[in-house]
């Protein structure tokens, strides 16, 4: 039991001793800390005093800088008030030198007034006393010559009149000669020169179109079983096929340049394409139809880019380029607007006169033309109708109006279109009189069959031999068609005179078409 207590003790005595080693422990190492942060405190304040130290000897430093800078820029003032006192001093002296001259110029200008008012009223004296003597003297005139001053007036203004009219009749007549002689002589210099410098071909349009066939078989399969593609390419076209025995060549003939190149274009892509039935003949012409519009077109992009003449309405263009497929006395109507053109500038560059609006003018100039065949009216109207619908220059569509003389030319410019249009129809060979005649033949028998109820389509056919009306099944019977044909040839009998007999032939054809899908 002793033992027990002993090593309890033991154990107690143990952990006081070990207690109180480290509270002894830890008291030296309180003591240290101490010290040691004493230590930092003291550096910390002995570096806080030299920083406070150099910042004051820098503030001091920058001061100093400061105040010399001051005192320099202190001086350079003063030196510029100084350089400023004396320019100001400067000037002041030159503008009292300068008051003192105008002063002195001021009191000269005054002594020369004066001394020209003495002289003027010294000039004034002497002019009086000249017209007293001068009165003198006319007054002793007229004692002398028993004539006062104005009888003396009047006799020398009458026979001096009468010397001058003489003179002036004479001269104005002699010089009116002149310029007769030369004016007429100017004008065929102007117009020689123009025709010189405008020399293009003479071309006269044809009523036939040749088609030349890659081998003479080619023409029976164009004729086709019993004439049936023939006879189709006839209706749909309006163009009468002449096959003869000319070796691989065909003819196109009709009095419509329109109604032939649809023909021709039709033909030789049926040629190319090789199958020749009916219902490729009509699918080949409405295709060529719709790609011969847009050909008109072009044409007329083509003059206006040929004449330069720029800012044209679309519908003026196609237009224009319709003219392509007109005929006038056998001249082609575009040739001979452009024509016209080109001879109205070279003449308006010669008087002075504007060239691109005599050009204008002179392409536009029929372009009624283009539309007399589908419009009732003279292609005079039609034209200066599209002209103002498009807000044309008032010179051309004066030049429209007058160029065949419906109304007077307002300018000179629609004098030279008329003068252009004068050369370009008179040249040998641009005209042919009865090319003209027969076409206009033909469009009046065309134009007689159109007249009636129920016509769809009609064509003057062999030389005007043989007219084609086509007839719309639901409009007109079969016992309807045979009535309308007697009508139509009455009416050409009453209303025509033409050589030999006119077939009248009247087609009704009816279709059922029914697609398989």
């Amino acid at each position: 039991m002793d033992s027990v207590t002993f090593s309890i003790l033991l154990v107690l005595l143990g952990l006081f001793v070990g207690i109180g080693m480290v509270l002894v422990f830890n008291y030296y190492r309180g003591v240290s800390a101490l010290k040691e942060a004493e230590k930092l405190i003291e550096k910390a304040k002995k570096d806080s005093e030299k920083l406070k130290r150099d910042q004051i000897l820098e503030a001091k430093e920058e001061a100093h800088k400061l105040k010399l800078e001051t005192e320099k820029e202190i001086k350079e003032r003063k030196h510029e008030i100084k350089d400023a006192e004396q320019r100001l001093l400067t000037r002041e002296s030159n503008m009292d030198r300068r008051d003192q001259t105008l002063q002195n110029r001021e009191q000269m200008l005054e002594e020369k007034e004066n001394s020209l008012i003495n002289k003027q009223r010294d000039i004034q004296n002497e002019q009086v006393k000249v017209e007293e003597i001068k009165k003198e003297q006319i007054e002793l005139l007229e004692k002398v010559s028993s004539f006062t001053k104005d009888q003396a007036k009047d006799l020398i203004m009458k026979r001096t009149e009468e010397e001058m009219t003489r003179e002036i009749a004479s001269f104005i007549k002699e010089k009116e000669q002149e310029a007769a002689l030369e004016v007429d002589k100017k004008a065929k210099n102007l117009l020689i020169q123009s025709m010189q410098r405008y020399a293009a071909d003479v071309a006269s349009e044809q009523t036939v179109t040749v088609v030349n066939l890659p081998s003479d078989d080619m023409k029976g399969r164009i004729i086709g079983r019993e004439g049936r593609n023939i006879r189709t390419i006839e209706a749909v076209t309006g163009v009468d096929l002449i096959i003869d025995d000319t070796p691989e060549v065909l003819v196109l003939s009709s009095f419509d340049p329109y109604r032939r190149e649809i023909a021709r274009l039709t033909l030789e892509n049926l040629i190319k394409d090789g199958r020749i039935h009916p219902a490729r003949i009509e699918e080949l012409y409405d295709k060529n139809t719709k790609e011969l519009k847009n050909k008109v077109k072009e044409y007329g992009e083509e003059a206006l880019f040929e004449l330069g003449v720029t800012k044209v309405d679309p519908e003026m263009v196609e237009t224009l380029g319709k003219l392509h497929f007109r005929t006038s006395y056998g001249q082609n109507a575009l040739q001979h607007t452009k024509e016209v053109a080109h001879l109205a500038g070279i003449m308006a560059a010669e008087l002075g006169e504007k060239v691109g609006l005599a050009r204008r003018a002179g392409l536009f100039h029929d372009i009624g033309k283009a539309l007399d065949h589908e419009v009732e009216g003279s292609h005079v109207d039609l034209g200066e109708e599209l002209a103002k619908k498009h807000k044309e220059h008032e010179v051309v569509i004066n030049s429209i109006v007058s160029h065949h003389g419906n109304e007077a030319p307002n300018s000179v410019i629609s004098v030279l279109v008329q003068i252009a249009d004068a050369l370009s129809a008179s040249r040998p060979g641009a005209r042919n009189d009865s090319l003209e005649n027969y076409v206009k033949r033909l469009e009046e028998l065309e134009a007689i069959a159109n007249s009636y109820q129920g016509v769809e389509k009609t064509f003057a056919m062999q030389a005007g031999r043989e007219l084609r009306v086509i007839v719309k099944p639901s409009d007109v019977d079969d016992t309807s068609s045979f009535k309308l044909a007697r009508d139509i040839k009455d009416k050409i009998e009453d209303e025509l005179q033409y050589p030999g007999t006119i077939k009248v032939t009247v087609i009704r054809e009816t279709r059922a078409i029914e697609e398989a899908k």
